[in-house]
């Protein structure tokens, strides 16, 4: 079968290996639409670990079943959860799935970016869903993506009327505008360093939107009834967006930690502001059964503009052009790779 096979952000290559063999209690998946996600752009944290197939974020189709599967058959359109936890261990028994060690070492085999992937039968038993006929291939995608992103805001405890400031809006940030404004938020602000995203973030429900260099308190406050945020949510990788996020959000508020530094990119911080202005620093990783389940509910009722947020389809191919567009971060949303087109 053929695969996208990444090396570094520039060089990912048209590939043909084996199609994975499928065992007792395992799926044979053909991969109809799969997601590139800002991490898998990520090269200092991808490249140790190529060449390989990445993608994991996918719809397809049930095209093999293993002997033992009872609750799936071939013909059946699916979404697979790539990491899935064990239900049974200290961080599981107590909600934090996403620190799990079996979700953190559980995957499909390759990856999203093939034609075909082999789901393990820890993934058949706990992270294959069926799609309900109101979800498209397309629309199956967001829902690892957007499962993470409600996972964030359900640990923030976003409540109708507050006021929230997404820095950065890629796919992320445009997914958790339309989430908060969905949810009944109040004041949505958004920003960006390039006019395309900021263009799509208004058009996403933000009902502001500012350049990077104008973030600041003061302009924060001229657009917000005099006053910060009680919600930040940082989607952006960069020590300058969380400098940005914390002197942004109002006392007793949340800063959101969405976009993922890398390591020994430390954050310095006046601590006594931090604890006199009662500030909260959520950290938020992936997305648990529970948000799984609750995304494809969401996406399901469309209460979101999911479909309007693909900037580009892509032929397996063209997985390079679309690893080139998703790291400049300039006019694109969401890529979209068909591996069968």
């Amino acid at each position: 079968m053929r695969v996208a096979m990444y090396y570094n952000n520039r060089d990912v290559r048209l590939e043909e290996i084996l199609t994975p063999r499928i065992g007792p209690g395992e799926l044979l998946v053909k991969v109809l639409a799969s997601g590139i996600c800002g991490s898998d752009v990520m090269e200092w944290y991808r490249i140790k670990k190529a060449p390989r197939v990445l993608g994991h974020e996918i719809a397809g189709e049930i095209v093999e079943v293993g002997e033992g599967v009872v609750n799936y058959k071939i013909g059946n359109r699916v979404f697979v959860s790539h990491h899935v936890p064990c239900n049974t261990c200290h961080y599981c028994l107590n909600g934090h799935h996403t620190v799990c060690d079996t979700l953190r070492t559980t995957n499909f085999d390759p990856g999203g970016f093939a034609e075909y992937i082999r789901v393990p039968k820890i993934n058949v038993d706990r992270g294959t869903f069926i799609l309900p006929e109101e979800i498209s291939l397309e629309e199956g995608v967001f829902i690892e993506p957007l499962a993470c992103v409600f996972r964030g805001q359900r640990l923030a405890k976003l409540k109708p009327g507050q006021s929230v400031f997404v820095i950065g809006s890629g796919i992320s940030g445009v997914l958790h505008i339309a989430l908060a404004k969905a949810s009944g938020a109040g004041n949505v602000i958004a920003s960006d360093i390039h006019p395309f995203r900021l263009n799509s973030a208004k058009r996403f429900g933000a009902d502001e939107v500012l350049s990077a260099e104008e973030v600041s308190p003061e302009k924060i406050r001229k657009i917000n009834r005099g006053q910060l945020v009680d919600l930040v949510i940082v989607c952006a990788g960069s020590l300058s967006a969380y400098k940005q996020g914390l002197v942004t959000v109002e006392r007793g508020g949340t800063v959101l930690c969405f976009g993922l530094l890398q390591p020994g990119m430390d954050i310095s911080f006046p601590f006594f502001d931090f604890w006199n202005d009662g500030i909260t620093l959520l950290p938020t990783y992936g997305g648990a059964p529970t948000d799984i389940v609750q995304s494809i509910e969401l996406i399901q009722a469309h209460r979101l503009p999911l479909k309007e947020m693909i900037t580009h389809r892509l032929p397996l191919a063209e997985t390079g052009l679309g690893f080139n567009l998703v790291a400049e971060a300039k006019e694109s949303i969401k890529v979209i790779i068909e591996p069968h087109q």
